[in-house]
């Protein structure tokens, strides 16, 4: 859930104002996050204002961060395997049979012709889903193939 706050700080003699995206509750405090898009961080009035935030922030012992568009290739991987949430979409027996089996290390390729009382893209769609569900991972900085290497999620 994310709860909006108004920050005010007197930089240079003026008011400011500034209502972050988001205040993080985490173990080592507190952490206020910005968001914007990546070609709008060079924007004179963008960085004024996450500085001066950054400063208000920071001197209260606070965290200050911001995101920003991820890479190209890690945002398609993302949008590809987003087409896989759905678990009544996949056989109970099937999944099970994939969280239960050795695959760490194991190429999506290979992973998905290790079970051949099922069919191929069955198996690949499968696997796609326990990427989305996050109990496999791959390395999402390279473009999506079937050489990625599953790890199981930690």
């Amino acid at each position: 859930m994310t709860q909006p706050f108004l920050l005010k700080a007197e930089v240079d003699g003026v008011v400011r104002k500034h209502i972050p995206d988001y205040l993080l509750v985490t173990d080592d405090g507190p952490v206020v996050v910005d968001v914007k898009p990546l070609h709008r961080l060079s924007k004179s009035e963008v960085a004024f204002t996450f500085d001066w935030t950054r400063e208000a922030v920071e001197v209260r012992g606070w965290r200050y961060e911001v995101w920003s568009d991820p890479p190209s290739v890690e945002l398609e991987d993302v949008r590809f395997l987003s087409g896989y949430p759905r678990d009544w979409l996949f056989g109970r027996e099937l999944v099970d049979e994939l969280r239960s089996a050795q695959l760490d290390g194991v190429s999506l390729r290979r992973a998905a012709g290790s079970f051949p009382e099922y069919p191929e893209e069955q198996v690949q769609a499968a696997i796609y889903h326990l990427l989305w569900t996050q109990e496999f991972t791959i390395d999402l900085d390279r473009p999506f193939s079937p050489a990625h290497m599953l790890r199981r999620a930690a």
